[in-house]
């Protein structure tokens, strides 16, 4: 894969020109990036979906996640972000299906690696079940589902494991069922 680039932003948000992946990083230009989380009613009891992040994802390595996240190019709109949830997950979502959530900062910083991200957050109300997922397993290597009340109160620090359900592709490229509690890392 040749080195993707991104549009970049100052701090009032104006776009100011066009990075590498790597520059945007190294330099900490703020960049947009598309975000959708997935959620479903099951039995009267509302529930999340999360990714289980690749080990061989660089940043955060076998870490829960959004259900779906990443970068949008120089040459894409947001509405383009629909494109990461069909590569991430393989279920293909139109854009007119999605709930707009907001922009948001998103900011962190370690020692050679700044991540400045204006996270385009969207919300989509699945009926998908665990078997319908397809995941890109370089980027994914699960997906899980939690009570969204758990989730919320992990979020919050009002618990510290939930527990979660779901699949994890094993390094044959078979799918195994996973069911334990993960603690916030």
């Amino acid at each position: 894969m040749g080195n993707e680039y991104f549009k970049i932003f100052d701090e009032d948000r104006n776009e100011i020109g066009v990075a590498s992946r790597n520059e945007v990083h190294r330099f900490g230009y703020w960049h947009e990036t598309f975000y959708c989380w997935f959620v479903t009613k099951q039995r009267d009891t509302d529930y999340i979906y999360l990714q289980l992040r690749s080990d061989f994802k660089e940043d955060y390595p076998n870490l829960l996640d959004i259900t779906v996240a990443g970068h949008l190019m120089a040459d894409e709109m947001v509405q383009d972000g629909v494109r990461e949830i069909k590569e991430e997950v393989g279920i293909d979502i139109p854009f007119k299906d999605l709930v707009q959530l907001g922009v948001i900062d998103y900011c962190v910083i370690k020692e050679d690696f700044m991540d400045k991200e204006l996270a385009h957050v969207f919300l989509y109300k699945s009926e998908h079940t665990l078997d319908d997922f397809i995941v890109q397993s370089d980027e994914v290597s699960g997906i899980v589902i939690v009570k969204f009340r758990d989730f919320s109160e992990l979020w919050l620090g009002e618990r510290k494991t939930i527990k979660v359900s779901g699949f994890k592709i094993d390094k044959e490229g078979n799918r195994g069922h996973v069911c334990r509690e993960r603690r916030q890392e």
